[in-house]
């Protein structure tokens, strides 16, 4: 992350400024569970690149920032929605929304969210924007439905998976690479080559989120270890797992997908058998397939120190611990 912050430092300060400014309301809750979702941390890879994205593209106009402050308003109103629908309890280490506010609250304030990212949207008076960034929380929201549908399906294949985490997490990121570009007017090849970079490292981020569910602390991954399994969400280093393992094995896992509740001796069976049968290698080498792709992305721009930010920041994805 440090090429990037080193380029980008001082904008993205202004997008967390930004942020509050938007956050507004004569209605305190909603600014009081915004600004904690907001300061509760998180390394603002989306605004990042962004930013990066347009100064690649070679804008150096005042419209970033607002566009980045859209971004992590989509994202975070997405975080306040994933919690409720997961009766997740921690977020990035600290107690999440939901548990201190209800349920109720962080839907609703997901939703005012959701509705101020457009009305900031029209103000950059770009239709392509427009287009892009409403394209993406659809296709967010439909991704969000597809994981739902596939919960505790133990039979789902890779192929299905990676576009459920297409849909969910890496279309946000495309779009904001995308967002970048057309702010700074590049061509079509070069606007399309900034909107894949940005999906494929989204994919490679969430199957690096798989693996963290199943080998990080509490302290490193600031959710709950385990969370994605009790949930009965099948990622990939389970995907691989069971396409390997015996048919008794496979029965275990059935068994703890099917529990309501997961003690910790049915995720360490798990974790176990995911660890036999190489589930989280064969999820790191997919990681990097998709960190591979990126780089020959970013060919169709010429070396810059933008550019290598962009690649470290690329890099980063597949060696953080949380």
């Amino acid at each position: 992350m440090q090429a990037a912050l080193n380029i980008i430092g001082e904008d993205l300060k202004l997008v967390e400024l930004q942020f509050r400014k938007d956050l507004q309301s004569d209605v305190p809750l909603i600014q009081k569970v915004g600004e904690y979702v907001l300061s509760s941390g998180g390394k603002r890879i989306r605004p990042a690149l962004l930013l990066l994205a347009a100064r690649l593209s070679g804008y150096c106009a005042d419209q970033a920032v607002p566009l980045a402050s859209v971004i992590e308003f989509i994202h975070t109103a997405t975080l306040l929605h994933d919690d409720v629908v997961d009766s997740a309890t921690l977020r990035r280490g600290l107690a999440s929304a939901n548990t201190l506010w209800g349920n109720e609250a962080s839907v609703l304030v997901g939703d005012f969210l959701f509705s101020k990212s457009f009305s900031l949207m029209v103000r950059v008076g770009s239709l392509d924007i427009l287009r892009v960034l409403s394209d993406a929380t659809t296709v967010i929201a439909e991704g969000e439905v597809m994981q739902l549908l596939c919960t505790g399906d133990i039979d789902l294949t890779e192929e299905r998976y990676v576009n459920v985490i297409r849909s969910k997490t890496a279309i946000l990121m495309s779009a904001a690479c995308e967002a970048g570009a057309i702010l700074g007017e590049v061509s079509s090849d070069q606007q399309l080559a900034l909107a894949e970079f940005g999906m494929d490292l989204g994919i490679a981020f969430q199957l690096m989120d798989d693996i963290l569910d199943y080998v990080a602390t509490e302290e490193e991954f600031g959710k709950s270890i385990g969370h994605d399994l009790e949930e009965g969400k099948i990622t990939l280093p389970l995907i691989h797992t069971l396409r390997l393992c015996t048919d008794s094995e496979r029965a275990v896992i059935a068994a703890v997908v099917e529990k309501d509740e997961m003690s910790l001796d049915d995720f360490r069976a798990v974790s176990s058998l995911v660890n036999q049968y190489g589930g989280i290698a064969f999820t790191i080498d997919a990681a990097n397939v998709y960190i591979q792709r990126c780089k020959k992305h970013l060919d169709q721009f010429a070396p810059s120190p933008v550019r290598d930010a962009l690649l470290s920041l690329s890099e980063y994805v597949v060696t953080r611990s949380k």
